[in-house]
C-alpha cells in the first residue's frame, strides 16, 4: 500500500487539531469539575470531615470525592494539604487515595461515550445558559454540561488530528516498534505512558489521547492497555511535585501513591499476557475499543483496591519507618491551613472555619486568664507571659487566615462559600481585636501595680463585667 504524502499544511493542521483539542479537553474537564463541585460540593465537604481510620469508609470517600473533582491528582494534592496541616493521618489518606484511583476512571468512561460530533452543539447551547442564567445553581449546572461538551469537542479535534496517521506507514511502523508483543515491548509502552502523563500532568488527558489513537486505528487494544498501565504511574507526578517543601509526613502521602501504583503495575507486567486473557474473559463481546480501554482502566484500579486496601496499616508503618519526620528547626505554621486546599473551595472553607473556631477558643482562654490575673489567684509573671504570647499567636493566626481566605475569594465561588469566607474574615478580625483589648487591660493593670496603686474589689468586678 502506498504511503500518502503529508504536506506541511496538513502537518500544521494535524498539530493544531491535536494540541488545540487537548487544551479544549483539559479546559472542559476543569469546567466539568468546577460545576460538579459547586452543585454537589456540600456533600463532599461532609464526606471529607467524616473520614476515619475505617479503610472502606476512607476508600468510599476517595471514590466519591474524585468522581466529583474528576481528578485523582487534585484529590491527592488536597490530601497532602490536609496531612501537611495535621488534620488527617497517613493511614486515612492512603484509604482515600485507593478510592480516588477508582473514582478517576469515570473520566475514561466519559471519553468512551462516542458522541463527539455533538460536543460543539452542547458547548454552544449550555454556554448561553451559563452566560445569561441569573439563577446561580442553574449557572453551575450549565457550566458542568458545557464542560462536558468541551470534553467531547476536544476529543473530536484530536480524532481529526490523528486520522491521517492511520494510513501512514512510517507512523504505523513507529508505533509497531512499541507494540507489547514481548515483555520488552510492554515495558516500553508503560514507560511511554508514564513519561507523557508525567509531562502533561493529567492522566485524564493521556487516557483520552490513548482512546483517540485506538479509535483511529493507530494503536491496538493490547498497546492501549500497556499505555494505560504507564499512565497510572505517571499520574503520581503531580502529587509528588505538590509535596515538595512540605513536612515529611505530607511527602509520605505522595510516596504512598507512587508506591501503590508502581507495585501494582510491576505485579501486572510479568503476567501481562495472562492479564489480557483475563480482560477478554470479563469483557462482553462486541463492545467498541474505547469502552474496552475504559473497562480495563477500571478493572486495574479495582484490583489495585482489593489488593492494597487490607494492608493499608502495614503500608503506613513501612512508609513511616522509611520516611521519619525530622525535628523542625523552622517557625511552625500556626494554622492548619495549606494553599493546596484552595483547589477545592468546599474543603478550604471548612478548614478555615475550624481555624476561626480555634481563634475563638484561644480568645476565651485569654478572658479566663485575665480574670485570674485581676483576682490575683495565680502566679503573676507566668500569667502575663502567657497572655502576651496568646495575643501574638492570635495576631499571626489572623494574618494566616486572612491571606488564605483572600486567595480563596479571588477565585470564582458559589455565593454561599463567598459569604461564609467574608463572615470568617470578620470573625477572625473580631477575635484578634478581643485579644488586643485584653492585653490593653493587662498593660493598664501592670502600670497601676508599678505605680503601687491597686483596684478595689468593686473596680475589679466592673472591669471583669466588660
Amino acid at each position: 500500500m502506498e504511503t500518502p504524502v503529508i504536506s506541511t499544511g496538513m502537518i500544521i493542521q494535524m498539530v493544531s487539531n491535536v494540541i488545540g483539542g487537548l487544551y479544549i479537553f483539559l479546559l472542559g474537564m476543569k469546567y466539568l469539575s468546577d460545576g460538579v463541585q459547586a452543585v454537589a460540593g456540600s456533600r463532599m465537604r461532609k464526606m471529607i470531615s467524616m473520614v476515619t481510620d475505617n479503610r472502606l469508609a476512607a476508600c468510599g470517600t476517595g471514590l466519591f470525592v474524585t468522581s466529583i473533582i474528576q481528578s485523582s491528582s487534585v484529590t491527592t494534592v488536597m490530601l497532602i494539604g490536609l496531612v501537611n496541616a495535621g488534620v488527617m493521618s497517613l493511614q486515612q489518606s492512603i484509604g482515600v487515595i485507593i478510592g480516588a484511583d477508582i473514582g478517576t476512571t469515570i473520566t475514561a468512561w466519559i471519553v468512551a461515550i462516542n458522541i463527539t460530533k455533538y460536543g460543539l452543539l452542547i458547548t454552544g447551547i449550555f454556554g448561553l445558559f451559563y452566560l445569561f442564567s441569573r439563577n446561580e445553581r442553574n449557572r453551575f449546572i450549565s457550566m458542568l454540561v458545557m464542560g462536558l461538551g468541551m470534553v467531547f469537542f476536544g476529543l473530536l479535534l484530536m480524532e481529526k488530528g490523528v486520522e491521517p496517521l492511520r494510513s501512514h506507514q512510517g507512523f504505523i511502523a513507529l508505533f509497531s516498534s512499541f507494540s507489547p508483543k514481548s515483555y520488552l515491548g510492554v515495558i516500553k509502552c508503560v514507560i511511554i505512558g508514564a513519561l507523557v502523563t508525567g509531562i502533561i500532568q493529567s492522566s485524564s488527558a493521556t487516557i483520552a489521547m490513548t482512546i483517540t489513537l485506538a479509535r483511529a486505528g493507530v494503536i491496538d487494544f493490547d498497546t492501549s492497555v500497556a499505555l494505560v498501565l504507564g499512565e497510572n504511574i505517571g499520574t503520581t507526578v503531580t502529587a509528588f511535585l505538590a509535596s515538595l517543601n512540605t513536612t515529611m509526613r505530607a511527602r509520605t502521602v505522595a510516596y504512598a501513591h507512587i508506591t501503590i501504583k508502581v507495585v501494582a503495575v510491576s505485579l501486572v507486567i510479568p503476567f501481562f499476557f495472562l492479564y489480557l486473557r483475563m480482560l477478554g474473559l470479563i469483557m462482553p463481546s462486541g463492545i467498541d475499543i474505547a469502552t474496552r480501554i475504559a473497562l480495563s482502566h477500571s478493572i486495574f484500579n479495582i484490583l489495585l483496591a482489593i489488593t492494597f486496601l487490607p494492608f493499608t496499616h502495614l503500608l503506613t508503618r513501612g512508609l513511616e519507618y522509611l520516611f521519619k519526620e525530622k525535628v523542625s528547626t523552622g517557625v511552625p505554621a500556626l494554622t492548619h491551613l495549606d494553599s493546596r486546599l484552595l483547589e477545592t473551595p468546599m474543603i478550604s472553607i471548612e478548614q478555615s472555619r475550624r481555624e476561626v473556631i480555634r481563634m475563638g477558643e484561644i480568645a476565651g482562654k485569654m478572658m479566663d486568664s485575665l480574670r485570674d490575673f485581676l483576682k490575683g489567684s495565680t502566679e503573676e509573671k507566668e500569667l502575663v507571659d502567657k497572655l502576651f504570647n496568646q495575643e501574638q499567636l492570635l495576631d499571626r493566626m489572623q494574618e494566616e487566615i486572612t491571606i488564605f481566605l483572600t486567595n480563596l475569594l479571588s477565585q470564582e465561588l458559589v455565593s454561599s462559600i463567598a459569604r461564609e469566607a467574608q463572615e470568617q474574615l470578620r470573625q477572625a478580625d473580631e477575635y484578634e481585636s478581643v485579644s488586643d483589648y485584653i492585653v490593653s487591660i493587662l498593660k493598664l493593670n501592670l502600670r497601676l501595680k508599678n505605680a503601687e496603686l491597686t483596684l478595689d474589689k468593686e473596680e475589679v468586678d466592673d472591669m471583669l463585667e466588660l
